[in-house]
């Protein structure tokens, strides 16, 4: 396998549906004082391929880089490559990409981060699965057997952490509003209508708004016992302008309210065809008034309007399991219908073995690091 990688201006990123991937995310990082880069990949359609094609396939990714001490980074692929290479080509794939990139990293860089958005292969095992329920993947020490097994390096790490959500759900927005509510729970369209009925709305917020937002962010922190963002990170998000680049994306903040007393608020990110939930929070107040579920149904509504064709509820629990952390947010987003994906998550490629093992200890102490 042979990968041409050429240096390219984050300005010219292509259009995408991964908001991750975009000159918008780039724009949004580096406000944040984050350095990226960005690469071209080409490569042969037969060396990823069951194919005898002679064609180039041609991609491009975004890499952030975060500081983790004084002479010490980490490069971090969000949600990218987006190429896909077939399952038995992965390894090779990420290998060769890693060892590509060396001679454009900083000596600082101590490993490569790929948050990976492919389809994990144990999500369709069957050995995975109990009474139709899938139990996730197998140990870390199986997973990175089954990636590296066509690599020359076997230097493929299973990351101790996932940075940004490994499990999701797709709601197909190319079905009418009727059809998209007839695949939801019962439950969930009564409380949508419920909301309705009494009385809460949802308007698009302003920057102005953006204190009522936080209000309500920090309850749901406090109340969830979750990592709290500061209020400069979520003004960022949403004054970044990336219009003058070939992948722009929008960013609304929606608020739902009950006798101008606000309830619940998202952050909802229009990029290509896709929409994507990316925060949310909600008041303890007034819970029986349902507003987060009419909020959902209103982004919803909102990026039919803007021609996306899915939205991205961001981030479930993997699986069917009362006692997982995040199984409230599994039972929420899934009454909305939808279609369940796994992908294989956070797996590092070491450029430093020993500071590499630092790292991990580092992150196995903390929450992990917030490059997303």
């Amino acid at each position: 396998m042979s990968i041409n990688l050429e240096r390219k201006s984050t300005h010219s990123i292509e259009r995408s549906s991964i908001v991750q991937q975009t000159a918008f995310w780039s724009e949004l990082k580096e406000n944040q004082g984050i350095e990226t880069k960005a690469f071209d990949i080409k490569l042969k359609a037969e060396d990823i391929f069951n194919s005898s094609s002679k064609n180039f396939i041609r991609d491009d990714f975004l890499i952030l880089f975060q500081k983790i001490g004084k002479d010490t980074s980490i490069g971090y692929v969000p949600y990218g490559p987006t190429i896909e290479p077939n399952e038995e080509y992965q390894g090779q794939f990420l290998e060769e990409l890693s060892e590509s990139l060396k001679p454009h990293l900083d000596s600082s860089c101590v490993m490569l981060r790929y948050d990976l958005l492919w389809e994990s292969p144990w999500a369709k095992d069957d050995s995975r699965f109990t009474n139709g329920d899938w139990v996730g993947p197998p140990e870390k020490k199986n997973q990175e057997l089954r990636l590296n097994f066509s690599t020359h390096n076997w230097n493929l790490k299973k990351a101790n952490t996932n940075v940004l959500p490994k499990d999701t759900l797709f709601i197909d927005l190319t079905k009418n509003e009727e059809d998209i509510l007839m695949h939801m729970k019962s439950k969930t369209r009564y409380n949508i209508r419920l909301s309705e009925r009494k009385g809460v709305t949802v308007r698009k917020a302003q920057m102005d708004d953006i204190s009522i937002w936080y209000d309500l962010y920090k309850e749901t922190c406090t109340r969830n016992g979750i990592f709290l963002d500061n209020l400069e990170y979520f003004k960022t998000v949403l004054k970044t302008d990336a219009t003058d680049t070939k992948s722009p994306a929008t960013v609304e903040l929606l608020i739902a309210e009950y006798e101008n007393k606000p309830l619940a608020a998202i952050f909802v990110v229009y990029s290509g065809k896709r929409a994507t939930y990316l925060y949310g929070a909600s008041s303890s107040r007034n819970r029986n008034l349902m507003a987060p579920y009419l909020l959902q149904w209103e982004a919803i509504k909102r990026s039919k309007q803007k021609n996306c064709a899915e939205y991205d509820m961001f981030g479930i629990a993997p699986y069917r399991d009362p006692s997982h952390p995040m199984y409230g947010l599994y039972r929420f987003k899934t009454g909305f219908g939808g279609n369940i994906f796994h992908r294989m998550g956070c797996w590092d490629y070491p450029l430093n073995t020993e500071t590499y093992d630092l790292v991990q200890t580092m992150e196995m102490k903390s929450q992990g690091y917030h490059v997303n």
